[in-house]
């Protein structure tokens, strides 16, 4: 039977919504206009979590366990004229246009071509090299969990805030925690370091339950600080993204009182709606909060590298950058020659 395409008028511009009835999360039987309609209901959120800045998209066209998913960073061959773009450059130089919200319709658009995930980067378009949000995901490793992420967070509140910096928190729609702060525009390389800072920082005032150690090997149980979210081109999913798993979980921005109590399987495409209604969007002061320097922040990292511990490894896609130590896990390190590798 036909599923006859629709038009949706978001803010008073018409977006095409093709197979509305598509099922996208069999085990909740939401279809394509379920989410369409969660999306608009937290459009305002969601619009404020992309605005401006160069968006890869997180591609689900036949739904969750439906076709192979895949990630675009480039826009597509066929975009309405209204559609906001941005170029951006890649790690190894080369540049790309991008898709850069300007309007919800543009978000629906997105969401029309499957996209499920927006992953923004740190910076605007019409600055594509100049940080202006810090980000910090507190990735639970195998023996820990969401209350082990909570925990590191509301440590990381103090330590922002002795810096000078407003963090913002929320669920990473999973086990993991993520924190944004509001910064004056700086270059990739400074945002990181004050990263590396950060959660080196963080680490010493939790050794038993907070890493920044790149190599899984040396991460225990623990939660790992993945400083490299801040390498160009290294994104997170955005506030009010959704999860692509059966329970349609979503990345919910939170109050840092709610945080200790909260219960990140509660906040789903089916509740967040409600939610929205009933408290808005706990983070829509981001977009007002002056931004603060770095500065100290990479005080604290030049301290550190006074000391011996400096520069870390990037991500394996990276070219070899300045400073940075071998790529070699320490294990494999510690091998002498002539010995098995394995």
């Amino acid at each position: 039977m036909a599923n006859p395409a629709i038009t949706l008028d978001v803010d008073g511009r018409g977006v095409r919504l093709s197979s509305p009835d598509k099922v996208y999360f069999p085990e909740l039987g939401l279809t394509k206009r379920d989410v369409a309609e969660y999306m608009l209901a937290v459009g305002p959120g969601l619009l404020g979590a992309l605005r401006g800045r160069p968006t890869t998209m997180e591609r689900w066209p036949g739904g969750v366990g439906g076709e192979e998913s895949f990630y675009q960073k480039r826009l597509p061959k066929a975009v309405p004229e209204w559609v906001g773009r941005a170029t951006i450059t890649f790690p190894s130089g080369r540049t790309a246009e991008t898709v850069c919200p300007d309007d919800l319709a543009t978000v629906l658009w997105m969401l029309n071509l499957g996209t499920l995930r927006f992953h923004p980067w740190p910076v605007r378009g019409t600055a594509p090299d100049l940080v202006d949000e810090l980000r910090l995901d507190l990735d639970p490793q195998p023996g820990t969990g969401f209350e082990d992420a909570v925990a590191a967070a509301l440590e990381l509140r103090g330590v922002l805030t002795e810096l000078g910096l407003t963090g913002f928190v929320k669920t990473s729609g999973g086990r993991g925690v993520h924190v944004y702060a509001p910064v004056g525009p700086t270059d990739f390389i400074d945002a990181r370091h004050a990263a590396i800072a950060i959660g080196r920082e963080l680490a010493r005032r939790m050794p038993d339950r907070v890493t920044v150690n790149w190599w899984k090997e040396e991460r225990g149980e623990r939660i790992f600080v993945d400083i490299n979210q801040m390498a160009r081109d290294r994104l997170m999913t955005s506030a009010y993204s959704i999860r692509p798993t059966e329970l349609a979980r979503v990345s919910a921005p939170l109050t840092w009182d709610e945080l200790p109590d909260a219960d990140p399987a509660a906040y789903t495409v089916v509740t967040m709606p409600a939610r929205f209604a009933a408290v808005g969007d706990p983070w829509a002061a981001l977009a007002t909060t002056p931004p603060a320097s770095l500065a100290p922040a990479l005080a604290w990292y030049d301290r550190d590298a006074a000391a011996g511990e400096g520069e870390m490894p990037y991500p394996p896609e990276y070219p070899k950058m300045p400073g940075e130590p071998p790529r070699v896990q320490p294990s494999r390190a510690r091998q002498q020659p002539g010995e098995a590798s394995g």
